[in-house]
């Protein structure tokens, strides 16, 4: 048998014809504004040196007139999502046409003033322009390759929310109590009743405002503000200029291990509340669907939800902003949380279902994140060592690999030196060694004035020869 012949790629439609087709087949009308100016690509926002970007949340409490407002606004945003993505995959499937963000752009203008969803008009639109945008960004990360084809969103599935940009909100700063004020959004008369539990940088209008309702029913707002964030003073080692490191090693019996064989346990929340989402779950497929006692039912396991997810956030944030300012540099294991969840099949399912569990309600994901940003953010440094390092069976004293583990060995003793190790205290000493190696030959390649970067990935390194 030959080899099988590869199907050519179908060309995209350009020129005149693509015009044609998006005008009388797709009804998206022409570009009427500027349309004798050269389309010029936006220029990025310059920030300021040391400036970063932060997000403060806060909860308000709408009026009944605001409520119904922001419920009309979730709906229309989550409507102009779905019918951009079927206007966008239709456009390529049926005419090979690529559409865009200015192609939907110019798709809703016609949308607001078609009579069957004149609707689209009480809601700002800013906030449906964010929504196409966000739509457009689902795209750019498709056809990156860092995520799947967007999928449609559904009523109670996907999450309230809705993106404010600068012209589509009022903010007054409050004189006697500088970082509050009033927050007043479009097609709003009165502004949010807010819970101020901390200030804005005073003088500092927000950049972006997104208000979102979870499933619990609560009002968040989170405002996006360019704030000057000081680095925090370098911390050394005793006696020494060497920059203080830490391995960390991410487990399942403890949270998080250090070098020093200090252990942070792991919360469990998910089994420490396991019985009453059982409780609730099975008393939720008692109720009839549609009716209010079912409804009542399932905003007592989203409350719950919500609370341990609460709980797990203000943990994780308390624990990574100690380590980011007790140590110069954080030493990590790039771990692949997907590949780890991969799913539970044949013999051993149900451990693998457990495993999978208790990976979930550690949100390692989630450390490394905060722990990414904060040291970008205090003048730190986070070496992620390549996820192939033998960190668990290396001898850290004579530097043997030994064999693999179970990983219900916590335990063991090396065939060379004879140390008994505990299995995560070994592996975090081995993760800062190597750590450290990577560190000092990153900082031995940069010129001298050049600061070491806040994060040096094992698996990024340029030259070859750093990571042997």
């Amino acid at each position: 048998m030959g080899e099988p012949v590869e199907k050519p790629k179908p060309e995209a439609v350009k020129g005149e014809e693509a015009k044609r087709i998006k005008r009388e087949d797709l009804g998206i009308g022409d570009r009427r504004k500027h349309h004798t100016r050269k389309a010029a690509p936006l220029k990025a926002h310059a920030k300021k040196p040391d400036s970063h970007h932060r997000l403060y949340r806060f909860r308000f409490y709408p009026t009944e007139e605001q409520a119904e407002q922001l419920q009309r606004t979730f709906g229309a945003c989550r409507w102009v999502y779905n019918e951009g993505l079927t206007l966008r995959s239709g456009a390529w499937e049926q005419h090979r046409v690529n559409v865009g963000f200015a192609e939907t752009c110019r798709a809703l203008t016609g949308w607001k003033r078609s009579e069957g969803t004149a609707w689209l008009t009480e809601v700002s639109s800013t906030v449906l322009q964010q929504s196409l945008r966000h739509l457009d960004q689902a795209y750019a990360r498709f056809f990156k390759g860092s995520a799947r084809y967007p999928k449609r969103k559904k009523k109670g599935r996907s999450r309230d929310t809705a993106t404010y940009v600068r012209t589509g909100f009022k903010w007054v700063e409050d004189p006697d109590r500088p970082g509050t004020g009033l927050i007043t959004l479009a097609k709003q008369s009165q502004p949010l009743d807010i819970r101020w539990s901390r200030e804005l940088p005073s003088g500092v209008v927000p950049v972006r405002l997104s208000v979102t309702r979870d499933r619990a029913g609560r009002y968040f707002v989170s405002t996006l503000v360019e704030e000057l964030i000081e680095p925090l003073p370098a911390v050394f080692e005793s006696d020494s200029r060497a920059p203080k490191a830490v391995g960390l090693d991410l487990g399942l019996a403890s949270l998080v291990t250090l070098d020093d064989g200090t252990k942070i346990d792991h919360p469990r929340l998910l089994k420490r509340y396991a019985e009453k989402l059982a409780r609730l779950q099975r008393e939720l497929h008692k109720k009839v669907r549609g009716s209010k006692n079912r409804d009542r039912v399932r905003r007592k396991i989203a409350r719950l939800y919500s609370l341990i997810s609460d709980v797990r956030r203000d943990m994780l944030d308390q624990l990574t902003t100690r380590l980011v300012r007790e140590n110069q540099v954080l030493v990590v294991e790039d771990l692949s949380v997907v590949t780890l969840l991969r799913a539970a099949r044949g013999k051993g399912r149900r451990r693998k279902a457990k495993l999978n569990e208790a990976i979930i309600d550690a949100a390692w994901g989630e450390l490394l994140r905060q722990l990414r940003y904060k040291c970008e953010w205090y003048g730190r440094t986070l070496v992620i060592v390549d996820r192939f390092f033998p960190s668990t069976r290396r001898c850290s004293a004579c530097h043997t690999k030994g064999p693999k583990l179970d990983i219900s060995v916590r335990e063991w003793t090396c065939a060379e030196c004879g140390v008994v190790h505990d299995r995560d205290v070994n592996a975090a000493v081995n993760l800062r060694d190597e750590g450290m190696r990577l560190y000092w030959l990153v900082a031995a390649w940069l010129p001298p004035a050049k600061k070491v970067p806040t994060v040096i990935k094992a698996s990024e390194l340029e030259d070859c020869s750093l990571a042997a």
